[in-house]
């Protein structure tokens, strides 16, 4: 979608918020989060040329069809790369073939909603759910790597997971607090106090979990594996202050490898952190 686009619907879904709230505020919050879970970008661009050496994988997820790929079967370790909200697999191309090299089993899937698999929607239930799945069918995974909300997405189900610190899991720019995120999506589309509480309300009615529960920051507490935590300090959509905090805990299990000027996407296609990443790995 062009920036023209992006403001054409923003400007659509601000005015329809305001009539809607003016009518019920619960309607308002529902399809706020309706709106929050539904990716508005997907590439249709041909996959690069290494997937056509992988063994694509399909499976049901929620109703959906989740298309993956897997390189280099029955290698030492598996190691698993989770896309972000609005991405695809291919855009992590470039740490397939390293990882290959290495002597792992690389799997990749794009979760619904994205890139090649079925479906309108994304939240970081079914995303949580789909990486625990993949593990329990294709696994054990003992490698991860994620970018943004495919962090979050790992983080839930490692909770989920029984592990050890012999298990890696590289996260870049991760989603740390979901209430950032909402806040943004809130600011963006210019939605009062009032919906908030309900939509914060309607996400409790949905799973009995307040939106805190959806975060990095409080997930990372009962995640037992060696953790490289890639950010960078200019970054916009997860922004370094929520990052910070956790840093400033001192968790004995996390490396944090902090950057400058690259921002939300440029650092996972930055050669340093690459580098680093396929090392720690």
């Amino acid at each position: 979608m062009t920036k023209l686009g992006q403001q054409i619907a923003i400007g659509y879904y601000r005015t329809k918020f305001k009539v809607l709230s003016a009518i019920s505020n619960r309607k308002a919050a529902e399809l706020a989060l309706d709106l929050f879970t539904t990716p508005h970008l997907r590439s249709n661009k041909p996959l690069p040329d290494i997937f056509e050496e992988a063994e694509q994988l399909k499976f049901r997820h929620y109703g959906e069809t989740v298309t993956g790929y897997r390189w280099n079967r029955g290698g030492d370790r598996k190691a698993l790369i989770v896309h972000g909200f609005n991405s695809s697999v291919a855009k992590f191309e470039r740490y397939i073939r390293p990882l290959i090299k290495k002597g792992y089993e690389v799997l990749a899937f794009d979760a619904p909603a994205h890139g090649f698999s079925s479906g309108k929607t994304l939240n970081a239930v079914v995303f949580k759910d789909m990486v625990a799945n993949i593990n329990k069918e294709y696994g054990p995974v003992k490698s991860f790597m994620g970018h943004s909300f495919g962090c979050l997405a790992i983080c839930l189900a490692l909770e989920e997971i029984t592990h050890n610190e012999d298990y890696r899991v590289a996260l870049i720019a991760p989603a740390t607090e979901s209430k950032t995120s909402i806040d943004i999506f809130f600011s963006t589309m210019k939605l009062n106090e009032s919906v908030r509480k309900e939509f914060d309300d309607y996400i409790y009615r949905l799973r009995n979990k307040p939106t805190g529960w959806y975060s990095v920051s409080r997930a990372i507490k009962n995640i037992n594996a060696k953790i490289l935590w890639c950010h960078d300090q200019d970054d916009k959509m997860t922004p370094w202050d929520d990052a910070k905090k956790v840093m400033d805990e001192k968790y004995h299990n996390i490396e944090f490898l902090v950057t400058n000027g690259l921002g939300h996407r440029r650092i996972y296609r930055d050669n340093k952190i690459f580098n680093a990443i396929i090392e720690f790995l």
